[in-house]
């Protein structure tokens, strides 16, 4: 009998694509040769925005600055919890600016900023598991930040190494399915982090949903949860099924414009804990 999973509505930040483009290369998915066509790119967000508005969701918006094409990405611009904004500083020249936008945003917001001193690229590297954060560091995020983290959150920090450069930040590689302390849940690919790592995920989340490599690499893990209704890559099908099997509800969507620069559902997607 599956477990009944119950939705929560939440609270997200997002940011529309308008100056999305893909003109450097600072990941694997992007390559500044191919073709990118914007007002695709603004309409599959589109699609995304209003199946959080369908499912109850307060979403907020940042202003896309013209410029930094990557905003879009709004995972990566902090984490917030207990009215807390921690920073982002990000690794690469091109996505610096991002951090202080953020920043500013969440101050004007009523946020409480803690403003980062180490390199960290907020919820791509930082999910937060019932009462635990579980931190990426490997490509993006200094470990340091991990330790930073958890002085400002004072809540217990997990660090996973990751080490497949396709899975450069957590939430490519790792998806929380239920946030509730007691039934915490996750989904993630094994050949994306190291061996202690994946000795970490297996005593915590002995029932993890384990995806396969194919819907790992259209970034199908790099998705997004209420506790009953998981928004994923639509061509992520096997996992769908597991979701299903596991009492879960699977909204696929197309982010395949996005995915030219390395994000997806999640990565559009930054939580709003007050």
């Amino acid at each position: 009998m599956p477990v009944q999973r119950k939705a929560v509505a939440r609270s997200v930040l997002m940011c529309k694509p308008e100056y999305f483009t893909v003109v450097y290369r600072i990941n694997p998915w992007m390559d500044p040769a191919l073709p990118t066509d914007t007002s695709l790119a603004v309409r599959q967000w589109q699609t995304l925005y209003d199946v959080y508005i369908s499912l109850g969701f307060d979403v907020q918006l940042i202003d896309p600055i013209d410029g930094l094409p990557d905003m879009v990405y709004a995972a990566n611009g902090g984490m917030v919890i207990d009215g807390i904004a921690y920073g982002a500083s990000f690794t690469h020249p091109e996505r610096q600016p991002e951090g202080p936008a953020y920043m500013e945003w969440f101050a004007d917001n009523g946020f409480e900023v803690a403003v980062p001193e180490e390199i960290n690229e907020g919820e791509g590297d930082f999910l937060l598991v019932g009462d635990t954060i579980l931190a990426g560091t490997g490509f993006r995020s200094d470990s340091r930040s991990h330790q930073e983290l958890g002085r400002v959150y004072n809540r217990e920090v997990v660090t996973l190494t990751l080490i497949n450069p396709s899975f450069y930040h957590l939430d490519t590689a790792l998806a929380v399915l239920d946030s509730t302390p007691g039934q915490e849940h996750i989904a993630y690919l094994p050949s994306a982090f190291d061996e202690a790592s994946l000795a970490i995920l297996a005593e915590r989340y002995p029932d993890a949903i384990i995806v396969t490599e194919t819907d790992a690499a259209i970034l199908g893990l790099n998705s997004y949860s209420d506790g009953l209704n998981v928004v994923i890559a639509s061509r992520a099908k096997d996992f769908e099924r597991q979701l299903i099997e596991h009492g879960y509800n699977p909204i696929g969507v197309d982010l395949s414009e996005l995915l030219l620069g390395g994000g997806g559902v999640k990565c559009c997607t930054l939580e709003l804990r007050r």
